[in-house]
């Protein structure tokens, strides 16, 4: 639970932030120089200058109205940057065991147990990838025992392939170490995957806060300008005896995806499906070399600019998005309760997460 009513002149604007959050898990999304990280460096502390009030789990961190403003040190803020900024002269065990000095020392054996650090321990940080980094930086500021986790972009310096081994160690600190994060980003596909609230900001102003599904729409599609529109799937891998892999989204709807040798079946996994990369038609489709025939229903039709249309279609519980141009969807008649048929690639499916 977390209530931020909160005030911060900046430079070139004023951050003002008025939100109430419930989930365990929150992203804040905003273009460069939105207040994205100030807002993170006002809940630890580290910002001085802010006014209003801020609760976290029912303590109260700030409250300048009773002259309230807990130092950094007590508010039990795990903080991570986007760059790790571990201790060069350490090892990634001492690296952890240093952010112990505050918190329960065996924190430090679940972190590196649940971060899967063991083989890591004795290495030095310029021996470690740029994913171990973040996965020692990660697993130090948990072992402070902190009430609240702040990520401030971990995966924005990571190339494709790091995120995808970086994320599902995020996901396990989201499920299974149950500590609160603030999730800073301005990747919709990370957002989606990992929170289920968000908060949108630009220039300072909220733009959009709620549940993660609702915020991440055509409002956050149209402030992250060059960020590629995305379908988010998250399931269980099925390889079948005939040969492939399948990702099983639910009772009615599984999708064929690139080959995942490396993964079993039951592997939980998420995929994103470029909005781009779908083709949409009002008839069956037949002989057509997309693996992927869904049918579904159009439940809204948003316009995208650029000349486009965002088309919403439901299959089989699932909403996806569809990029359509103005003159598709007034040539086809595309509006809401039309019966529509969407073909996907395997190879449009790009893998973010894969764990067992």
């Amino acid at each position: 639970m977390m209530d931020l009513s909160l005030r911060l002149p900046l430079a070139r604007f004023t951050l003002e932030v008025e939100a109430r959050f419930t989930s365990a898990s929150v992203a804040v999304l905003g273009r460069s120089g939105s207040g994205k990280t100030s807002l993170l460096e006002v809940l630890a502390g580290l910002r001085r200058g802010a006014t209003g009030r801020v609760v976290v789990d029912g303590r109260v961190l700030l409250d300048s109205a009773r002259g309230v403003d807990v130092p950094p040190e007590a508010r039990r803020m795990g903080y991570v940057p986007q760059d790790a900024l571990l201790f060069p002269h350490l090892t990634a065990g001492q690296n952890v065991r240093f952010g112990a000095r505050t918190g329960r020392p065996s924190r430090v054996d679940e972190a590196v147990h649940l971060l899967e650090l063991e083989p890591l321990l004795h290495r030095y940080p310029v021996t470690l990838s740029g994913g171990e980094k973040q996965r020692v930086a990660l697993a130090r500021a948990l072992a402070t025992d902190p009430a609240l986790l702040l990520l401030d972009e971990p995966l924005a310096a990571l190339d494709v392939a790091l995120k995808e081994r970086v994320l599902p160690y995020l996901l396990r600190v989201r499920d299974e170490a149950r500590v609160p994060l603030l999730y800073v980003t301005h990747q919709l596909g990370e957002a989606r995957v990992l929170a289920h609230e968000a908060l949108l900001l630009d220039g300072g102003a909220v733009r959009a806060v709620g549940p993660a599904d609702t915020v991440l729409g055509t409002t956050a599609r149209g402030l992250l300008t060059g960020e590629p529109e995305e379908n988010i799937l998250e399931g269980t891998l099925e390889h079948p005896e005939s040969g492939g892999t399948r990702l099983r989204v639910n009772e009615g709807l599984s999708l064929w995806v690139p080959e995942a040798p490396g993964l079993s079946s039951g592997t939980k996994a998420a995929y994103a499906v470029p909005a781009e990369d779908i083709l949409l038609s009002t008839g069956p489709l037949t002989g057509v070399s997309a693996r992927n025939v869904l049918q579904g229903t159009v439940a809204k039709v948003e316009d995208a600019g650029a000349g486009e249309c965002a088309t919403q279609v439901d299959v089989a519980g699932v909403r996806w998005v569809v990029r359509l141009t103005h003159a598709a969807v007034r040539e086809l008649s595309i509006a809401p309760g039309l019966r529509v048929y969407l073909a996907v690639k395997s190879a449009a499916c790009r893998r973010l997460v894969g764990r067992a």
